[in-house]
């Protein structure tokens, strides 16, 4: 590849390599960064995040390559030129006119996109063939439009970085992927939360700079084409350069650092969001520790005094058929309570709640996302690696606490304030025969408020009760799950109902107008007929943030629950440790059921109760017990933290704020290492025989 034709990528990559180091920089100043690095970690981090950048650039440029590879006089002369504009037509024609081509096949958007670069083609191949004497400037205007893109996507990808990191503490993860595919909910949720008018004129005028300075320093490098000769260099050349980033990328990856922010500040974003895109789902059987199957199934159901797992609950107490409410309260964090420590007051009602409530104080998410959540109170499993199975193919005809509810005649609901076919909420709910009340069952008048995320809580909770008086006259008890939404950037609700202003967009603000909607909602449950034959369950469906100084920080998968029921359930506060998975088995518990059951988690006042908890992210799997967190991740690797607790000011049954202290190998209770492998190899194991369907 000669040394003039090069220019483009010398400039491009020296930009990307720069905005890349900066964003690098960023990050470890940010607040959200709570690791220290010695000189030594910070030049290990430049240095390998150098070369993930150079990799991760010669496989972005393949696009730019083969622009310039494809740069031809020769193909416009006569009749090439014509033949080859004919078949673009007939191309367009085929993709517009046949009802069943490939690209209408795939679904989605895609014919749409085929269309119009297929369009612009042909339009670009007609300048160019009929106006000869132009041609040298259509060239130019259009590998100015080629530079401008690259660098428009080189700056907002690092924009979009800086966002990511700051909300959620890492490089992108199955929550971009997310992202990218929800694009109404991601695009609406950008626009309501940052000043993007401002963003993106900052945006535009720094790529329109980079773009006009990148192009005046290298348009004149096309004024004579590459021969055909000097074309298959430059093909092999870039051939090979693919194969060495691949292969480079492939071992920067894997090298690791002290903490998992010095993982993520030295990583490029780009692999990781390819990585999280193709592995939806993780096999736990090729890439975590195991033990024998027929070993991992007896000791995890040693906990049940059980070798099957199909199980006869049997109460010895008659039955009580009561409604039951599961209200599921975005990201709300046990930090966010006074009974937790907070001196905010932003959830009086909350707090006033739960002091005639039963009360878990000693409780964990299974993991960071809403699905997650979703998934421990409806399937009551430990989470697996990979996304939900909320979010999976093979989600339906699961043993849920619906499945549970439905055999005892109730009916069952899944309520929503936004639309249910977002995080597929809807395609698993109506597969495990829930019915669906979301944003589409709202007429305009029912609703005084929305964002992007759906209706105000206040008018799920009209709705909810409309939706309960109407079930109460059918003569069957209900079981309804409301999920609510308003607690989420961008933290927008109606003026006026909280001292905080709907639009200072504020975390505080989002927390306490859902506290004013709950208790809105149970000023109007109490003069319904139905109320005193209720039991309310309110539970967090995950922390506000899970970004900490290791791979699962105990403090932010911490959540607040209770379960009221006036005149039903005492009020008391349960301490000992317990997974979200614990939840609805306890209710089902309180409620004398007997029945089948696949759930994996306990009625925490069962004689075989143990104390435990679950906590996850995608990769890494968390089991809680006697002080001691392991974590099992790919590649079979195994870490053990000793929990220490902090001493501080809160009452002994909300004082449970840990030290991770990591042990050394030697130094790990083995028992509870066999104990989490175990726990997610046997639930792994059951998910893919289709054991837990009913």
């Amino acid at each position: 590849m000669t040394t003039n034709k090069i220019k483009p990528f010398i400039y491009l990559a020296a930009f990307y390599v720069i905005i890349s180091l900066i964003i690098r920089i960023v990050f470890l100043f940010h607040p959200i960064t709570t690791a220290n690095f010695n000189i030594l970690e910070v030049l290990k981090i430049i240095l390998v995040g150098f070369a993930n950048d150079i990799l991760v650039f010669v496989l972005a440029s393949t696009v730019l390559a083969l622009y310039l590879l494809f740069l031809s006089d020769s193909k416009y002369r006569k009749p090439y030129g014509y033949i080859l504009l004919a078949i673009l037509i007939l191309f367009f024609l085929y993709i517009l006119f046949i009802p069943n081509n490939i690209f209408k096949q795939y679904g989605g958007s895609l014919a749409e996109i085929a269309l119009a670069f297929v369009g612009l083609k042909i339009i670009c191949t007609g300048l160019m063939l009929f106006l000869p004497n132009y041609r040298v400037k259509i060239r130019n205007g259009l590998y100015f439009i080629t530079v401008f893109l690259y660098v428009l996507l080189i700056v907002f990808n690092a924009v979009s970085e800086y966002f990511f990191y700051n909300e959620f503490g890492v490089r992108y993860n199955f929550i971009a992927v997310d992202y990218l595919i929800y694009t109404n909910e991601v695009i609406g949720n950008i626009v309501e939360s940052y000043p993007i008018i401002p963003l993106f004129s900052v945006i535009f005028i720094v790529t329109l700079g980079v773009a006009v300075f990148i192009y005046k320093n290298t348009y004149r490098e096309l004024l004579q084409l590459p021969s055909l000769n000097q074309k298959t260099v430059m093909l092999c050349s870039f051939c090979v350069l693919i194969l060495v980033s691949l292969f480079g990328l492939n071992f920067t990856v894997q090298i690791k650092g002290k903490s998992i922010f010095e993982e993520e500040i030295e990583a490029n974003g780009l692999p990781k969001f390819y990585w999280a895109f193709t592995h939806n789902e993780l096999d736990y059987f090729q890439f975590y520790s195991k033990i024998n199957e027929n070993q991992a199934e007896k000791m995890f159901l040693n906990q049940f005094s059980s070798s099957v797992l199909e199980r006869n609950i049997i109460s010895d107490q008659p039955e009580l058929k009561k409604n039951v409410v599961l209200i599921s309260v975005e990201s709300l964090s046990a930090n966010f309570l006074e009974h937790y420590g907070n001196t905010q007051k932003i959830t009086p009602f909350l707090d006033s709640l739960a002091e005639k409530s039963l009360m878990f104080t000693n409780l964990y998410a299974t993991g960071n996302r809403t699905v997650r959540g979703l998934e421990a109170l409806t399937l009551c499993i430990p989470p697996t690696a990979g996304e939900s199975i909320i979010k999976r193919e093979n989600n339906k005809n699961k043993f849920t606490t619906g499945s549970v509810f439905r055999s005892k005649g109730y009916n069952v609901k899944f309520l929503y304030g936004g639309y249910s076919y977002f995080d597929n909420m809807q395609d698993f709910f109506e597969g495990n025969d829930y019915d669906i009340v979301d944003r589409n069952d709202f007429k305009p008048e029912e609703i005084s408020f929305a964002n992007v995320w759906g209706v105000a809580d206040e008018d799920m909770a009209k709705k909810a009760i409309q939706t309960m008086n109407a079930e109460s006259k059918s003569g069957k008890p209900f079981f309804n799950h409301w999920m609510t939404v308003s607690n989420h950037r961008p933290f927008t609700y109606p003026q006026g109902r909280i001292d905080i202003p709907g639009n200072v967009k504020s975390r505080e603000g989002g927390v306490k107008y859902t506290d004013y909607a709950l208790k809105k909602f149970f000023e109007m449950a109490k003069k319904q007929d139905w109320y005193g034959n209720t039991v309310f369950v309110i539970i967090a469906d995950h922390c506000a943030s899970s970004a900490g100084d290791t791979e699962l920080p105990m403090d932010k998968y911490r959540i607040p629950a209770m379960v009221f029921s006036e005149g039903f359930i005492q009020p008391q506060k349960f301490i000992k440790i317990m997974s979200q998975i614990d939840v609805m088995p306890t209710v089902f518990g309180l409620l004398n059921f007997d029945y089948k059951s696949k759930f994996l988690g306990q009625n925490i006042f069962s004689k075989e109760f143990q104390p435990k908890a679950y906590v996850a992210t995608y990769e890494d799997l968390g089991f809680v017990k006697d002080n001691y967190l392991t974590i099992i991740s790919p590649v079979r690797k195994v870490k053990q933290y000793a929990l220490i607790q902090q001493k501080n000011n809160l009452a002994q049954e909300f004082n449970s704020i840990f030290n991770e202290k990591e042990l050394n190998e030697k130094d790990q209770n083995k028992n509870i290492v066999y104990a989490a492998i175990s726990a997610y190899q046997a639930t792994s194991y059951w998910l893919k025989k289709n054991q837990l369907n009913r």
